[in-house]
C-alpha cells in the first residue's frame, strides 16, 4: 500500500522528473526541493546524472541535503563549470521572481530598471543558462506576483525573445518544466506559451488559473502529478532529507 505523500514530497518528485533520462549531464538545482529532487533522480531513474557539492567538487555518492559527500569524483572550478554551460551539458533548475507566458524570467529587480522599487539577486548567469542548456524553474509559491503578464526585466530568455534573436539564440534554447507548489507547467503548445501540464493532488484547475496573472493554456483533461512510490518516499524521508527540510519550503497544504 502506497504511503500518502505530502505536497512537498510531490514537488520533490516533480522536480526529479525534469532530469528523467537526462544521461551524463550536470544537474544544477537551485533551492532545497530541487536539490532533493536531483538526488532522487540520481538514486532512481537517472543514475548517470552528475551532482556537485554546490561549490567546486563533482561528487560520487548521494549525501543527505546539508551533509558532506564522502566520495569525490572530480574537480569542477568555475571556468570548467562555464564550459559545461556553454556546451549544453547541464540542466539547471532556477528560481524566478517573475515569469511570463513565454518563459521570460526576472530575478533582478521589481519596477522600472532605471529606478526599481526592489533590488533582487541580479541577472547573474540566467541569459547564458537559458540560451545554452536546458532550463527548468522552481516556484515554491504560485501566485500572480510571480506569474505576470510582462516581467519587469528579462534575465532568463523566453521563447518569444529567443525566436526574435534568431538561430544563434534558438539552437540550444529549451525551457523544460516549471514546477510550483500547485502543479507542473511546460511550453508544449504551438506558440510555445505556458501550459498547465499536471496538477498536484488536491489542487484544482481553477486554483492554478486564479493564481496566474496571464491566460494559461489549459488542456481539456489535466492529469495529476505522479505520486512518489513507497521506495521514492523512503529515499526522500530516510536517505536524502531525513531532517525534513522540504516541509519548510512547501508547508503541508
Amino acid at each position: 500500500m502506497t504511503t500518502k505523500a505530502t505536497r512537498a514530497e510531490t514537488c520533490v518528485l516533480a522536480c526529479a522528473e525534469a532530469w528523467r533520462g537526462a544521461g551524463e549531464i550536470l544537474a544544477s538545482p537551485m533551492g532545497t526541493i530541487p536539490a532533493i529532487g536531483a538526488r532522487l533522480a540520481k538514486l532512481t531513474f537517472s543514475p548517470e546524472l552528475l551532482l556537485t557539492d554546490g561549490e567546486a567538487l563533482l561528487i560520487g555518492d548521494v549525501p543527505a541535503v546539508g551533509a558532506e559527500a564522502e566520495v569525490v569524483e572530480g574537480w569542477l572550478p568555475y571556468r570548467r563549470h562555464l564550459a559545461l554551460v556553454a556546451t549544453g551539458r547541464r540542466h539547471v533548475m532556477m528560481g524566478a521572481s517573475q515569469l511570463d507566458r513565454h518563459g521570460n524570467q526576472n530575478i533582478s529587480c521589481i519596477g522600472d530598471w532605471a529606478r526599481p522599487t526592489r533590488q533582487l539577486l541580479g541577472v547573474r548567469g540566467a541569459p547564458v543558462n537559458t540560451l545554452n542548456n536546458p532550463t527548468s524553474y522552481w516556484v515554491p509559491r504560485h501566485s500572480r506576483r510571480v506569474f505576470v503578464e510582462r516581467v519587469d526585466m528579462v534575465c532568463g530568455v523566453g521563447y518569444d525573445r529567443a525566436a526574435a534573436a534568431g538561430p544563434s539564440a534558438t539552437r540550444y534554447h529549451r525551457l523544460a518544466h516549471v514546477v510550483t507548489d500547485l502543479g507542473v507547467l511546460d511550453f508544449e503548445t504551438p506558440d510555445r506559451t505556458m501550459r498547465l501540464r499536471s496538477l498536484h493532488p488536491g489542487v484544482t484547475v481553477e486554483q492554478v488559473v486564479e493564481a496566474t496573472g496571464f491566460e494559461l493554456a489549459v488542456p481539456d483533461e489535466v492529469p495529476y502529478t505522479r505520486a512518489p512510490t513507497d521506495e521514492e518516499l523512503r529515499l526522500i524521508r530516510e536517505v536524502i532529507d531525513p531532517r525534513g527540510m522540504r516541509e519548510h519550503e512547501v508547508p503541508p497544504a
